[in-house]
């Protein structure tokens, strides 16, 4: 990734204000780009948008992406170079209980997202954020590749799997590569992994419910510790999008299409791994037990083949889930102990910049 490249670039993104959206705006922020938010208000309280003044260092508007006339407008008015959809519901037992927001939400706001593309001149790279649950799963022990079908049980995945085809009909329809000359914008879709890291307080989500519990002294309930998941910090995926979006900006439909970002094989662990690791880093008699109760269907195992990404952007994961795990720990309890946490937020990005800088540098040699 070229940090040059993000220098006063105009990138519009929506889902600002939630988990991965803040770290996203921050990371952007830092790279001196030039960011526009469009977003409802933060989705917990507390939020990690709130707590690191996110908005302070970017244009932030609140704003419904299932409200075409108001998206339209606000991606008019600033005239981006590069936009990047993360807005979503992005929960699988949420989407149980109100499937028809889900579907609004993850597939008609997918399609005004692009809707608003098509009528904004200076677009020229788009990223849409979708989800490793697009996939139909059938509990493979191997990881799913770009070209495998879309699927989805439950409605939060379906409605994933759908927003992917919302992409490739519009790519195919109005931003085809064969027409790229004509048209000048190249879409892409990535797919990631079980996205973990400090300042995440959604609900029924793994590491924020064990957090939450134990910051309140409480023993954790876990619902299904054999499940496999591809865990991976959150900068990992959006250290992709970025280099992907650059891509996508500098040699155009040459990289349209889908993309996974994942772990690699240290990264897919149990649950129950997940939990013990973080027992030990947290210490303080925390403790956890089974939960017997009936629970909705969640896929068992799925993870993702990222040889795609690997070979062709030169992206590759920095770090294992130990220190991954290491790191939502002491994010944590910096929080907890008062830190200035915009401050341990960056602090966390620049240490995983210097990484990738390194990483990159012994490739080149």
């Amino acid at each position: 990734m070229e940090s040059n490249f993000w220098h006063r670039k105009k990138v519009f993104l929506t889902g600002h204000t939630g988990f991965k959206g803040s770290w996203m705006s921050l990371w952007l922020q830092m790279l001196g780009a030039e960011v526009y938010g469009y977003s409802l208000t933060p989705p917990t309280s507390p939020s990690l948008f709130e707590l690191a003044d996110v908005a302070e260092g970017m244009t932030s508007v609140v704003g419904d992406i299932r409200d075409l006339d108001y998206l339209q407008q606000a991606m008019q008015t600033f005239q981006p170079d590069i936009v990047i959809h993360m807005a979503a519901q992005p929960l699988v037992r949420e989407s149980y209980q109100q499937p028809v927001d889900t579907y609004a939400i993850n597939i008609m706001g997918t399609v005004n997202v692009l809707e608003a593309i098509r009528y904004v001149s200076s677009v020229k790279s788009v990223v849409i954020i979708t989800s490793d649950k697009c996939y139909e799963n059938r509990e493979w022990i191997w990881g799913y590749r770009e070209t495998d079908p879309m699927g989805g049980y439950d409605p939060y995945s379906s409605s994933k799997g759908c927003a992917e085809l919302v992409t490739t009909a519009y790519r195919q329809s109005f931003f085809n590569p064969a027409n790229y000359s004509q048209h000048g914008v190249a879409v892409a879709t990535v797919r990631a992994g079980n996205v973990i890291g400090g300042g995440d307080w959604a609900k029924d989500r793994l590491i924020p419910d064990i957090l939450r519990a134990w910051l309140g002294g409480e023993e954790v309930v876990i619902r299904n510790p054999q499940a496999v998941r591809p865990w991976q910090h959150v900068l990992e995926p959006l250290h992709g999008y970025l280099i992907l979006a650059e891509k996508l900006f500098t040699q155009g439909c040459l990289y349209a299409g889908g993309w996974n970002f994942g772990p690699d094989e240290s990264g897919v662990k149990t649950v129950s791994w997940v939990v013990e690791q973080l027992q030990q880093l947290w210490g303080n008699n925390a403790s956890w037990i089974q939960d017997s109760r009936f629970q909705p269907h969640e896929a068992n195992y799925l993870t993702l083949d990222c040889s795609k990404a690997r070979n062709l952007i030169n992206w590759q994961p920095q770090l294992d889930l130990a220190t991954a795990l290491a790191w939502i720990v002491d994010w944590t309890k910096a929080w907890e102990q008062g830190y200035d946490i915009k401050q341990k937020t960056q602090s966390q990005i620049q240490q995983f910049m210097q990484l990738s800088s390194n990483a990159e540098q012994l490739v080149s040699v």
